[in-house]
């Protein structure tokens, strides 16, 4: 059965989100995404021609986490593994081109992702796992649903957008005009920070710009055919509208939905929104453990 759940009741994807303040390397912002206190182990493997980089804290039940596009493992998900990672063993990704991990020299698709992410899995003998997405990882978790439903448990997938008329037009007009100086200075020093290569930095922006204006929806066969429980979370000022994440739930054969107050990444304390004030790591981890542990969305 599905379920709307409303707390009650614009941010956009990475290069469509302005900043034209100066983002020095000691704000609170850039010490709160900081993981490197926590003790677990990183390392680089070779998958489908990347030297893909991934970190591994906790233990417990696989919980494979999926980085927003222009993001490092930090940007996006800083403020939630030191929690989850209490509970969960967590596979942290950067995806092709994104921070630690190379590029193929090829296009960046949501479907090669998730096949990397697949592989990673498979070469670390994980057999099944759950996956939290956000934003484009967010689209990546749920093309692993379609392309590899054996890997995936239950899948997290926050902040989607998958058809071209799920958020305003103006969106993808600035898409269309977006340049590297209007990606969020935030990004800018997290990647430098990782991978001090400017070069890479700008290719990039440029691999998630060409992706996104290059963007076809996902077919409603495709999103029919996930098997495994989801939920969707969305903001209720986020890039995609309420009534297209409402629309693709009652697409998904088992999907629960969450909209919750903010914009893009404020539910789960995303670098670029730290200055709104909204998170609150209590309601977000709320709804993923419950998630994942309610046995009435088990398969």
């Amino acid at each position: 059965m599905k379920k709307l759940i409303l707390y009650t009741i614009s941010s956009l994807f990475f290069i469509s989100c302005e900043n034209k303040k100066d983002v020095n390397l000691n704000t609170d912002a850039m010490k709160n995404t900081d993981t490197t206190a926590l003790n677990y182990t990183s390392a680089f493997a070779d998958i489908n021609g990347l030297k893909m980089y991934y970190e591994i804290h906790g233990a417990g039940e696989p919980l494979v986490l999926i980085h927003g596009g222009g993001s490092t493992i930090e940007t996006t998900f800083g403020r939630l593994i030191p929690i989850l990672s209490k509970k969960y063993k967590i596979i942290a990704v950067e995806l092709q081109a994104h921070g630690r991990t190379s590029d193929r020299g090829t296009p960046i698709s949501f479907e090669q992702d998730a096949d990397d992410v697949f592989t990673l899995l498979k070469q670390l003998n994980i057999s099944k796992a759950s996956v939290f997405g956000f934003s484009n990882g967010g689209n990546t978790a749920l093309q692993m649903a379609i392309r590899h439903p054996e890997m995936c448990n239950k899948i997290i997938a926050g902040s989607v957008l998958l058809k071209r008329n799920g958020t305003f037009p103006q969106f993808w007009e600035f898409m269309k005009n977006g340049t590297f100086e209007q990606m969020p200075q935030e990004y800018k020093i997290a990647f430098l920070k990782v991978n001090s290569d400017t070069t890479k930095l700008h290719l990039m922006y440029q691999r998630c710009a060409d992706r996104m204006n290059n963007f076809s929806d996902f077919s409603d066969d495709a999103i029919k055919s996930i098997s495994c429980p989801v939920i969707l979370i969305n903001g209720s000022s986020d890039v995609a509208t309420s009534e297209h994440i409402v629309a693709m739930s009652r697409i998904i054969p088992k999907c629960d939905l969450t909209i919750l107050p903010g914009g893009h990444g404020e539910y789960l304390g995303e670098i670029t929104s730290l200055n709104k004030k909204t998170f609150n790591p209590e309601v977000i981890i709320s709804i993923i453990e419950n998630f994942l542990n309610n046995p009435d969305t088990k398969k």
